[in-house]
């Protein structure tokens, strides 16, 4: 009964603001709503309202594309088919990584919201990689072994996503589940993806069974904000030329960190981070807090794992709290990390041969340089999976301006070990640094 009023108040409204409202009829059965679903963002594609309040299996990809003024209502749920046969050849390509996705929406002027659910009914993929392994360097999918992101906002402005719960994602399982299930639980897939567009913000976002939360490429001016994250790779990860970030009040559970990477992995291109600003997160259960990581460079003018140009730059992390296996420091301007970390496995890390041997970095070192990055009050207990290591701050080229005030790190057997190797600035770290051992 109150259901009803609520849908038809909601409808009263929509209809004297909207010049058309969609509401897609489910077919139940099992039966495909892909093509209904695209058929009603086609129909109301400009200054409507499309409504999505019932139980949707979709085995069609999803192009809502060329949008502009339209409110998506998503109060029930779509569920992706777990058919690998079909979506791993027909989910969109989005290059980066070989991303794929399930559903790419474009347009401008774009609000998400309802309280509904998007599936993307990931264990059968889970199960096809524990058997083949199939994956990329550093992540994402391969071009035979494809695994959908679950909502990409893609070549779009001024979207606004929220309350929405997203939940098991294919994609971006990268950390053997496996290991994963020692620490914590095995939880695969990236739930969203940011992908060429501005002005973007998510906020009240519950997502599990996932490996990244958000992935955010080639975008500027996006804010993630009163979020949960269960998941088990990064719980935000800035891929290559994003700027101007904001991610506030997250709560990260079996997270790999707050994530400035990676970066420079394709030879001749060249990625940016800069102008990224975090505060108010808490890491449960997780490996890393805040990282930043950069591939080492290559001799081979076409590698695909290091040699890739670019900076990281201006970027801010504030106020972290943590637990039980994670690490929460990256790169930034003015960090501002007020943090409690608390069992982390490295609470703060930068990783500047990642993905890249040991001889083939001190050969040939980063090309991708950081600078401006700052460490405020982070505070806490690493987990002892490192030993004594609580930072661990590696450039294989000089990082420029890294601060460090107001630290207090322990470790669980012992006195904290801080490793800092080709930082300009040690002397604006309020902890002794250690170089490296062999």
């Amino acid at each position: 009964m109150y259901l009803g009023l609520l849908s038809f108040l909601l409808l009263a409204v929509a209809a004297a603001a909207y010049e058309k409202i969609c509401a897609v009829k489910a077919l139940g059965g099992g039966r495909d709503d892909g093509p209904s679903i695209n058929a009603a963002f086609q129909e109301c594609s400009e200054n409507s309202m499309i409504i999505l309040d019932s139980y949707y299996s979709v085995n069609t990809l999803l192009l809502t594309e060329g949008l502009d003024h339209v409110d998506v209502l998503l109060s029930g749920t779509v569920q992706y088919t777990p058919n690998i046969a079909y979506w791993s050849p027909n989910s969109l390509y989005l290059t980066y990584q070989n991303a794929t996705t399930f559903w790419f929406m474009s347009g401008n002027d774009i609000h998400i919201f309802g309280g509904g659910t998007i599936d993307g009914n990931g264990q059968v993929w889970y199960d096809a990689f524990n058997e083949t392994q199939n994956e990329g360097t550093a992540g994402s999918s391969t071009l035979t072994f494809a695994r959908p992101v679950i909502l990409t906002i893609g070549n779009a402005s001024n979207v606004i996503v929220e309350d929405i719960t997203e939940i098991a994602a294919p994609n971006w399982n990268n950390v053997s589940p496996l290991v994963l299930a020692a620490r914590c639980s095995y939880q695969q897939g990236t739930l969203q993806f940011v992908y060429q567009s501005t002005n973007v913000t998510y906020r009240n976002i519950k997502m599990s069974k996932s490996i990244d939360g958000w992935d955010i490429y080639r975008s500027s001016f996006v804010t993630i904000a009163d979020s949960t994250i269960n998941n088990g790779d990064d719980c935000v990860s800035f891929k290559p030329n994003c700027t101007d970030m904001i991610v506030t009040n997250l709560w990260c559970n079996g997270s790999h960190g707050i994530s400035v990477g990676s970066l420079g992995q394709y030879a001749g291109e060249t990625d940016i981070v800069a102008n990224v600003f975090v505060k108010n997160v808490t890491m449960r259960y997780a490996e890393n807090g805040a990282r930043i990581k950069v591939f080492g460079g290559s001799p081979d003018p076409y590698s695909t794992s290091g040699g890739g140009t670019g900076y990281v730059q201006n970027i801010t992390f504030e106020d972290f709290y943590g637990g039980c296996l994670d690490l929460p420091v990256i790169v930034s301007t003015i960090i501002n990390v007020m943090s409690l970390v608390y069992e982390v496995d490295s609470p703060i890390i930068t990783d500047q041969c990642y993905f890249t041997s040991t001889a083939q970095c001190e050969e040939y070192p980063s090309k991708l340089t950081i600078s401006d990055v700052h460490y405020i009050n982070v505070t806490g207990t690493s987990s002892g999976a490192e030993g004594s290591l609580v930072v661990d701050l590696v450039c294989s080229e000089e990082c420029q301006d890294i601060t460090a005030t107001g630290t207090n790190l322990t470790a669980p057997d012992g006195q904290a070990t801080y490793i800092c190797e080709n930082i300009a600035s040690v002397n604006e770290l309020d902890f002794n640094c250690t170089s490296p051992t062999s």
